[in-house]
């Protein structure tokens, strides 16, 4: 395995941070469909090293929605930094509701609850999937809102943090039968990518 040139990832490190993403997000799931009661629709996780500028190119299943709403929450852990974002196609908040048997009105309070009890569970049991692999324990931030009802462009360009590139790792989820679309990504500071490669070149010794 070798070192990420400037603008690429090592295929083989592409591979592994693939198959470990598809194990983490597998728990997740499980997660979030034991508590909608609905099957989790999941393809396959998408991992890339983006600029800045590029990052909506890693939201493009998103780039038809009218509007979203956004969770940011940083994580730190064993040199290994970085956010995870969770992108809420709006549409979906109806049958969130209905689903967790909530029979009031949907105003933008109870989107933000619903919104906050998703990320809780994807992020949280994305993260320690992955923790769990890699030997690594990771401590979580405060979630931030980004927004509610943005454009996609709006949200990209307000994005909460500091980096100009990173490794990104990006999870969609679909509930079958349901209008409900969500995207989780991780980003990892660049200084981590090192800090990862070590650690999946010392698991497949």
């Amino acid at each position: 395995m070798t070192a990420a040139t400037e603008k690429h990832l090592d295929e083989e490190l592409r591979d592994v941070l693939q198959e470990l993403s598809n194990v983490a997000m597998g728990r997740a799931a499980d997660l979030l469909a034991r508590l909608l009661e609905n099957y989790v629709i999941l393809p396959i996780p998408v991992v890339n090293l983006l600029e800045r500028a590029e990052l909506n190119m890693a939201l493009s299943s998103l780039e038809e929605v009218k509007s979203v709403s956004a969770v940011c929450q940083g994580f730190v852990g064993s040199r290994i930094a970085g956010e995870a974002l969770i992108i809420f196609n709006d549409t979906s908040f109806n049958d969130i509701a209905e689903l967790t048997n909530f029979a009031g009105e949907i105003t933008p309070q109870i989107e933000l609850e619903l919104l906050m009890d998703i990320a809780n569970i994807l992020i949280g049991a994305c993260l320690k999937g992955l923790a769990e692999q890699l030997d690594v324990s990771f401590s979580q931030g405060q979630p931030v809102l980004l927004g509610q009802h943005l454009s996609l462009r709006d949200l990209v360009t307000d994005q909460a943090g500091n980096w100009q590139r990173a490794l990104t790792i990006e999870i969609p989820y679909r509930l079958e039968g349901r209008n409900v679309d969500c995207d989780l990504l991780l980003l990892f500071t660049e200084d981590s990518l090192k800090v990862l490669e070590a650690k999946i070149e010392y698991m497949m010794e």
